[in-house]
């Protein structure tokens, strides 16, 4: 999904597909403190968790490492229009592939958590 800002009401657009997309499961979304994760007026779905990270902290959040790595693609690109970028960022998202996206994001510390609760 693409937005032209960020906001709770885009937030809760998102939340919603995603909830959808994912019915028979339970999500947890890993997120900062930013505004639009904690609106008032937000409604979190009920197969989806927020888990909010600690202020600050960028690094412990796995999408920053996906930016990153769509930033590398991109940094010595020129683009004329806001639309050949965009262009751009959904090519280079459309090749991400769970492996990739697995070994660009996956910490350690948070493949362990889920090996700990797969053991349980």
């Amino acid at each position: 999904m693409q937005f032209s800002h960020v906001d709770t009401e885009c937030y809760q657009r998102f939340l919603d597909e995603f909830a959808q997309a994912y019915p028979d499961s339970l999500n947890i979304l890993q997120v900062d403190k930013g505004r639009f994760h904690k609106g008032k007026d937000l409604v979190v779905p009920e197969d989806i968790v927020l888990l909010f990270q600690p202020p600050y902290c960028p690094e412990l959040n796995p999408s920053e490492r996906l930016w990153k790595h769509l930033k590398a693609e991109l940094k010595w690109a020129s683009f004329k229009t806001l639309t050949q970028l965009q262009t751009k960022v959904d090519q280079l998202l459309a090749e991400l592939t769970p492996a990739v996206i697995a070994s660009i994001t996956a910490y350690p510390f948070i493949l362990d958590a889920l090996s700990a609760l797969k053991a349980v």
